[in-house]
This record gives C-alpha cells, structure tokens and sequence, in this order.
C-alpha cells in the first residue's frame, strides 16, 4: 500500500511563510505527477501546484503565482510546497497527491488516485 503523508502545518500570521513535505512510501507508484490541493470548509477543492515526469518546474494556480514554490526530492521521494506571505484566504486544509498512470500525466493530475491525510493550514489577520 502507498502512503502519502503530510507535515508542516500549522498556524501563522498573515505574511508568513510555511513549508509542506509530503513523504511517498513508494515514489514509483507515483512518478508521473504528483500535486499539491487544498480545501476550505464550504468551497470546492483547488488544485495549488504540480509537477509532471522530469519536470523541474511545477505550474501553479494564477492564486498562489509568485508566493508558492513546489520542489521534488526524488533522493528522499518528498514533495515540498513552499509557502510565502500567506493570506487569511489561504486558510485551507492542504492535501498531497501523486499518480503513476499516463492519463494523469497528460492531465497533470487532475484527478490523482493516491492522497495523502491532509494538513491543516491556518493563516491569521
């Protein structure tokens, strides 16, 4: 079984910074995109970040251009999203994905198979 799992939550003010890992048991079994949502209570869930193949350079939400950065270690199969000047709006709990099937590939994890728990992110004003 593939575990995906999430630390770095927590609460910060508005402006900070925060950064996610999220650990994969099985990089294989998820090597062809992994991504980073988020979900706020009452609203639908949205994709933040993600990476594809070899890619180098995740695309993002037009929502976070400019303060979030996502980066893959393959060394330690970790996916990380950086998190700068958080805005109350950010509030959300954030959840890690990853797929190893091509149609995710082309479709940049849309709609991933494997999910981690979720970690909450709270950003105070």
């Amino acid at each position: 079984e593939v575990r995906l799992v999430e630390s770095g939550g927590g609460v910060v003010q508005t402006g900070g910074s925060l950064t996610l890992s999220c650990v994969v048991s099985d990089f294989r079994k998820g090597r062809f995109c992994q991504a980073w949502f988020r979900q706020a209570p009452g609203k639908k869930r949205e994709k933040v970040a993600d990476l594809v193949g070899r890619e180098d350079t995740a695309k993002y939400a037009d929502f976070v251009k400019g303060r979030f950065t996502m980066s893959r270690n393959n060394d330690n199969n970790t996916v990380y999203l950086q998190m700068n000047n958080l805005q109350p709006e950010d509030s959300a709990e954030y959840y890690c994905a990853a797929d190893d099937r091509w149609s995710e590939y082309l479709a940049r994890c849309e709609s991933p198979e494997l999910w981690g728990q979720g970690i909450q992110v709270t950003v105070s004003s």
